[in-house]
């Protein structure tokens, strides 16, 4: 047979089984308790509802899923309907080279929290591992102004999860697998705090 032939096979089950891997984390997400997903929309829309916002942090692929979810409410998800205010702190890189300059990378969304977030707010942490120093301090001092918090981990949640007033985990170790279910729950959190939106604006 043709090297590049079987090669190609080889290929194709290395691709069928990332997705097998990951229908797999997913299905064990959703076999799990839903009840800290819903909980976590419900804190977002409040909060949006009584004119606060989402203040929402993680580092590189998590950075990502940040800007993301601002995208997503502050544009629109599924439906037209008004903005919604949801900020990723990820993204100035003035700021985050400032900050990372002249007080150390660990303080690089504490420091936006603690200009930005007022009581009432929201603060969501992104982190895969459960162990970013700078998602958790960010939680911390959103805590110590009076914002709920939020966290989004993977593998046993780590520090981060056990920072949050709300924890949702995916519990496996690899960071592509939770990466992918974090996008799905991002989606999840999105369309329901999007359904209230468009209940308050009818």
């Amino acid at each position: 047979m043709d090297g590049a032939l079987m090669d190609s096979g080889s290929d194709a089950e290395r691709v069928r089984a990332l997705f097998t891997a990951t229908i797999a984390v997913h299905q064990r997400v959703l076999e799990g308790s839903l009840e800290q997903v819903v909980a976590a929309a419900a804190a977002i829309r409040d909060a949006l509802g009584a004119g606060g916002k989402l203040l929402i942090f993680g580092n590189g692929g998590s950075a990502a899923d940040a800007q993301h979810m601002a995208a997503e409410l502050m544009g629109r998800f599924e439906r037209e309907r008004a903005a919604l205010a949801a900020v990723a702190l990820t993204t100035d890189t003035s700021i985050l080279s400032a900050i990372g300059n002249d007080f150390g990378f660990d303080g690089v969304f504490a420091r936006q929290v603690e200009g930005l977030g007022r009581r009432g707010d929201v603060a969501l942490g992104i982190s895969t591992s459960g162990g970013s120093v700078n998602v958790l301090a960010a939680l911390e001092a959103a805590r110590s102004r009076g914002l709920k918090t939020i966290a989004l981990t993977g593998r046993d949640g780590g520090v981060v999860g056990r920072a949050a007033d709300i924890h949702v985990n995916v519990p496996d170790e690899s960071t592509a697998r939770v990466q992918e279910v974090h996008t799905t729950l991002i989606h999840a959190l999105c369309d329901l705090i999007e359904e209230s939106a468009m209940g308050r604006a009818s």
